[in-house]
């Protein structure tokens, strides 16, 4: 083989794992989306983010939810959450699933009617040391009526409809 054939298949391996690589990537990203509630687009990180922004730990504070900066970035299971403080950046890292919202951050009451509506931050519930949030204040007093029913129910219906796209629920 002369030396410019050698050159060219090297040139078109090389495009060719990049391209591999880019897809594998993207598809992981689209998996977490459906697994996630996340804000459309990307961080400058190049994930998408998650909680709209919100500290997932400000969340279990007397404040409230308090918008995080990005500053203060952690990358977790594919997507990126902002921190209000490098403190609390630190408490999620040291314990993210004491943080993170259940069902990925959708509305609890969605996913127990087999939905993945978008979670708000400001309808959330912490019950046993577990946040849920919930799209709007209608759908939370509905919950309040019967919570544990909700839960039990979100729980159950949760693996079955975890890795569907929203668009197909």
């Amino acid at each position: 083989m002369t030396f410019q054939i050698i050159k060219g298949i090297a040139k078109w391996t090389t495009i060719l794992t990049m391209a591999s690589a880019a897809t594998l990537t993207l598809a992981t990203f689209a998996n977490a989306a459906d697994e996630y509630n996340v804000v459309n687009g990307y961080t400058l990180s190049g994930h998408p983010l998650g909680l709209h922004g919100v500290d997932p730990v400000s969340m279990f504070g007397d404040q409230g939810p308090i918008v995080g900066d990005a500053t203060h970035a952690m990358t977790h299971d594919g997507i990126d959450y902002y921190f209000a403080t490098a403190k609390a950046k630190q408490a999620f890292e040291a314990n993210p699933a004491a943080y993170l919202p259940q069902f990925g951050g959708f509305c609890a009451y969605g996913v127990f009617v087999g939905k993945k509506l978008d979670g708000d931050v400001r309808y959330a519930d912490i019950v046993e040391g577990k946040l849920y949030l919930f799209v709007n204040a209608a759908i939370l007093e509905k919950y309040r009526e019967d919570p544990q029913a909700v839960i039990a129910g979100a729980n159950a219906k949760w693996p079955g409809i975890v890795h569907t796209p929203v668009s197909d629920l």
